[in-house]
């Protein structure tokens, strides 16, 4: 009894002494669990099936940043119009910005989470918030920062040895461009069916079937998030496949993985 008694407060206190971390986005808190453990307690504001570009925080999220520690930003829309509402809503609330040191291609792509490379960056960021803010647990967070990098290098390790065969510059298609990093990181090039955030017209969408046939694309790539009309319909046209994976989804490294076996044909 006195040793259950004693197992329960002990886990009070480390729950209890746990630092309290909002975060933007799905993948942001695997990158975020990986480094602080269980030192970490973080909740997800942009939920599965909403799109970070419009969304607007509930109520109970308002309240979950007011008994937050630290926010990890990445860049995503939303945060450029609630950043300062949040730092209002808690003034001891710590914004770490995640993205800091990774080179921006495209102001309207945010998604620099979908190169392993920036995501090194990106642990970097949060080893380094962390260990600031909680100077005596450095050492575990740069143990765990450690582990996380080698992880990340032999996930960059497999999408090469997967994309090998895969010519420099080839083609994919996407309805939403949000795998530019990805494309960079592996030479490749994104084909958005979208067009400055509009479903194409009948007319655009002519010009992208011929587009996709003449680049010999296999499979358009779709988000959960965003209607996939328009890739049905060029996928019918040409006889390919519609494959849905989001950014966002927390399952981060096997959707990467997923994506280049369907580029280099081998899923």
């Amino acid at each position: 009894m006195k040793k259950l008694l004693y197992a329960i407060i002990l886990f009070g206190s480390l729950s209890f002494g746990q630092i309290k971390t909002v975060v933007s986005i799905a993948p942001l808190k695997l990158f975020v669990d990986k480094i602080g453990g269980d030192r970490v307690e973080s909740s997800i504001m942009v939920q599965a099936g909403a799109s970070p570009h419009s969304y607007e925080p509930k109520a109970s999220q308002m309240k979950a940043i007011s008994n937050a520690d630290i926010y990890f930003a990445i860049g995503v829309e939303f945060e450029k119009v609630w950043l300062d509402k949040f730092k209002n809503q808690n003034r001891n609330l710590i914004i770490s910005d995640t993205s800091k040191g990774i080179e921006k291609i495209d102001s309207k792509d945010p998604h620099i989470w979908t190169s392993p490379i920036n995501v090194k960056q990106i642990a970097k960021n949060i080893y380094h918030t962390l260990s600031t803010f909680d100077k005596n647990s450095s050492s575990f967070y740069k143990k765990n920062l450690d582990n996380y990098l080698k992880e990340l290098d032999k996930l960059d390790s497999n999408i090469r040895e997967t994309l090998k065969d895969t010519p420099k510059g080839s083609n994919f298609m996407v309805f939403h461009p949000a795998w530019g990093y990805f494309a960079k990181e592996y030479n490749l090039t994104e084909l958005p069916v979208e067009i400055e955030g509009k479903e194409p017209k009948m007319r655009e969408l002519i010009k992208l079937i011929k587009e996709a046939k003449k680049n010999r694309i296999q499979a358009i790539f779709t988000q959960p998030e965003f209607s996939d009309k328009s890739a049905k319909i060029i996928a019918k046209s040409l006889h390919i496949k519609v494959i849905k994976t989001s950014p966002l989804a927390q399952n981060w490294s096997e959707n990467l993985q997923k994506l280049a076996k369907a580029i280099s044909h081998k899923e």
